[in-house]
């Protein structure tokens, strides 16, 4: 139960950041970047210009909510009973969140004149939240509902699907929002893909450490009673010296490391330790298959 409230409170962390940076950095400056709320800031953005009359209705809110639903709809259809509630959650979240957001907190223009800067934090903000949802196998729906579609019926590299619809998304601003707009919405789709993976990566960070010591049992009884880990235990004979020593496997998280590599070296000053980063530790404690 604690791990579920853990998740589901990572999971609305996820879907704030990702709300937040598209409304309030996205949207103001035509930013699409792909998915479903790149095709909102188009639609809104052309019935801006040519159809001003139904502009009001055609809100980027307003959009990302019918197309959502849409999708969930349709995902329902294809996908029935292995169709994700996490992904409904979210995905609904997210789009009356993007709604309410239009109502408490009208944003006419830009929050600066510096359009970079406000592409780095729409990018960082998305970014940071989509991998928050990555992390606890949920998503905000849209363009993912299409993927997984694709993926049971067909056999075609969803990964590279997607690549190219957000990219003819993103190459749409051209068309909308003119050169300048165009230009930070394609740099914006290439960055947020290296981003998402380096954040992901970050946060899963944990330490694998390979300790060779002459005194095995009481670090053995730190890292089960001081960190809650467990280790592997392995006898071997140094290649030089050929004296006898005790090689003990052990992986924790980075805070964990820090007090580990600490104890270790009071414990056996001459112990030699070998630490190297993991982003994927599957197992108990860590995370399942």
């Amino acid at each position: 139960m604690k791990q579920k409230l853990k998740n589901f409170g990572i999971m609305n962390l996820g879907i704030l950041l990702t709300t937040i940076g598209v409304y309030f950095f996205k949207i103001p400056n035509g930013f699409s970047t792909g998915g479903v709320s790149g095709i909102a800031v188009v639609v809104a953005g052309f019935a801006h210009q040519y159809f001003p009359d139904f502009a009001q209705y055609l809100t980027s809110g307003n959009v990302l909510t019918v197309i959502n639903v849409l999708l969930l709809i349709v995902g329902f259809i294809f996908l029935g009973k292995g169709f994700s509630i996490k992904t409904v959650y979210c995905s609904l979240l997210f789009s009356f969140g993007t709604f309410a957001l239009e109502h408490l907190f009208p944003m006419a223009t830009p929050f600066t004149n510096q359009p970079f800067l406000e592409l780095v934090y729409a990018i960082l903000l998305t970014a940071i939240g989509s991998a928050l949802l990555f992390m606890t196998e949920s998503s905000s729906g849209g363009t993912d509902i299409v993927a997984l579609i694709l993926k049971k019926y067909t056999n075609l590299d969803i990964g590279k699907a997607l690549l190219a619809t957000d990219f003819v998304i993103a190459l749409s601003a051209f068309w909308v929002f003119g050169m300048q707009t165009g230009l930070f919405s394609m740099l914006g789709l290439f960055a947020k893909a290296f981003l998402v993976d380096g954040v992901i990566e970050s946060m899963n960070t944990c330490k694998y450490f390979t300790i060779v010591t002459s005194k095995p049992e009481e670090i053995s009884k730190y890292i089960t009673a001081g960190i809650h880990r467990s280790f592997t235990k392995i006898q071997g004979v140094g290649g030089y010296t050929g004296e006898e020593r005790t090689v003990l496997l052990t992986v924790c998280r980075r805070m964990e490391g820090v007090k580990l590599r600490k104890i270790v070296k009071q414990i056996d000053p001459n112990a030699f330790i070998i630490v190297s980063n993991s982003s994927e530790i599957i197992g108990k404690g860590f995370r399942g298959v």
